[in-house]
């Protein structure tokens, strides 16, 4: 299998967060390295790092994201939003990724797996959360 560019990890990265979330809502049992797996068949260090970062600092992360939402709770917007979301909150504060291009993946996954208003409304936190680290 060829190397994935971070990009592409990112996609997946999503994709895994999204499932855990489905499993998280409908109080289903599961084992991350197990839904890693099913979504990357080689162990990649990047992609471990940032989804048990996200679901380690979760609680932190979504505070974070409803103080900028607005009057909205990160869990009103849709899975796919919600580990956008999370993955670009996760990116920008804990990680050595630089701002503008935590930012801009983020924004890109929106683009492809979000409406506008809500690609929009994830920029609109991003932002926020920049100017405010």
């Amino acid at each position: 299998m060829e190397q994935l560019n971070r990009s592409e990890l990112r996609k997946i990265i999503m994709t895994i967060l999204y499932q855990i979330n489905v499993y998280e809502i409908n109080k289903m049992p599961y084992d991350i390295s197990k839904v890693i797996k099913e979504n990357l068949e080689i162990e990649n260090e990047f992609v471990n790092e940032i989804v048990y970062g996200v679901i380690d600092k979760k609680d932190e992360i979504d505070e974070i994201a409803n103080k900028y939402l607005n009057g909205w709770k990160i869990t009103r917007l849709g899975n796919t939003d919600q580990a956008i979301l999370r993955l670009g909150i996760y990116e920008l504060l804990y990680t050595k990724t630089p701002e503008v291009v935590a930012i801009n993946e983020a924004i890109e996954l929106a683009k492809t797996y979000s409406d506008d208003d809500v690609r929009k409304m994830i920029n609109g936190v991003l932002d926020k959360v920049y100017h405010n680290k």
